[in-house]
């Protein structure tokens, strides 16, 4: 059981919303409520993608550069059941927080936007991009990699003449490894 992990999974996400609803009730800096939630976002993000994720539900990705200056998005999945890296309440946890806090924060984009509040939009869109980022991240590595998801994308965004090689590797600890290996 990861209990501080699970806190600070929830800590971050929440603090951010609840800053940016009432912020103005405790300062009238705009700058000050600005950073200290984008400082908060940044928090969410780094733990959620370093920490929370290899814990709670044992998945991680990440983007490695290769010598030749090519960037590969690599998803890794334990090949262990996610019951044994954690229990079932927290793998809730992790989830339900992944995916409720975009909805909000698309919200507030909606709210802000109607509300001709413009100055806050920057950082709404940035709640709603650092969110989302890992929400998609833990996705592809839910689903095994990017075979899905990438023939999904190459039909929306009309890509499907330039093929791409996947790689499958397995780490000594067991973990396997989905990532694109380049295009041809």
């Amino acid at each position: 059981r990861h209990p501080l992990a699970t806190f600070f999974h929830l800590f971050f996400r929440v603090s951010a919303i609840v800053t940016y609803l009432f912020c103005d009730w405790f300062s009238n800096s705009f700058v000050a409520c600005f950073v200290t939630i984008l400082l908060l976002l940044s928090f969410d993000f780094w733990s959620v993608k370093n920490v929370t994720g290899r814990l709670l539900v044992g998945l991680r990705w990440w983007n490695q550069i290769d010598e030749d200056g090519k960037s590969h998005w690599v998803f890794e999945a334990k090949r262990v059941p996610t019951i044994a890296a954690s229990t079932e309440a927290e793998a809730r946890i992790f989830w339900l927080g992944l995916i409720i806090c975009p909805v909000i924060w698309t919200m507030f984009f909606f709210s802000t936007l109607f509300s001709l509040k413009l100055k806050w939009l920057a950082l709404v869109i940035a709640g709603i991009s650092l969110q989302t980022a890992n929400l998609y991240g833990y996705i592809h590595c839910k689903l095994g990699g990017q075979k899905t998801i990438s023939r999904v994308t190459s039909r929306l965004f009309g890509t499907t003449d330039i093929p791409k090689r996947q790689s499958r590797r397995i780490s000594e600890d067991g973990t396997e490894e989905h990532g694109k290996t380049g295009s041809r």
